[in-house]
């Protein structure tokens, strides 16, 4: 099992996450994202973004919100399925649900879009393959 599997501070960020506490999880993750020099860091990084992406949403700075979602998705794509045990294919397809309309065009600032609170994302774990 690789370190980025055993790390207390991925279950810790997950956890944040889930609780919609996203600037918390945003800490816990970029402490850990920081120690990071593979290619997973970029996963980390998207994990971070999308974090940071709610937060913004929830707060209202939705050009902030957008540009985060965006920069998340683009990092989270290109990884398998599981990376740490995190099932990152249903988080971007949660994302981009809840992200939806924030991102359909609008003629003018979308002053009007909110954050829908049953279309925020939580962070699901895969269970790990039996070994024999």
């Amino acid at each position: 099992m690789t370190d980025f599997q055993m790390d207390s501070r991925i279950q810790d960020g997950i956890q944040l996450f889930n609780e919609r506490e996203f600037f918390a999880c945003h800490d816990v993750l970029e402490d850990y994202w920081s120690e990071l020099t593979g290619r997973e860091k970029y996963f980390f990084q998207g994990l971070i973004q999308a974090a940071v992406a709610l937060f913004h949403f929830e707060e209202g700075n939705l050009g902030g919100a957008r540009r985060m979602y965006v920069s998340s998705r683009a990092n989270l794509v290109g990884f398998p399925q599981g990376l740490a045990g995190i099932d990152g294919w249903q988080l971007i397809q949660d994302m981009d649900a809840c992200f939806a309309e924030l991102c359909e065009p609008h003629k003018e600032y979308p002053f009007h879009v909110r954050l829908n609170p049953e279309l925020i994302p939580v962070i699901g774990r895969k269970s790990p393959e039996p070994t024999e």
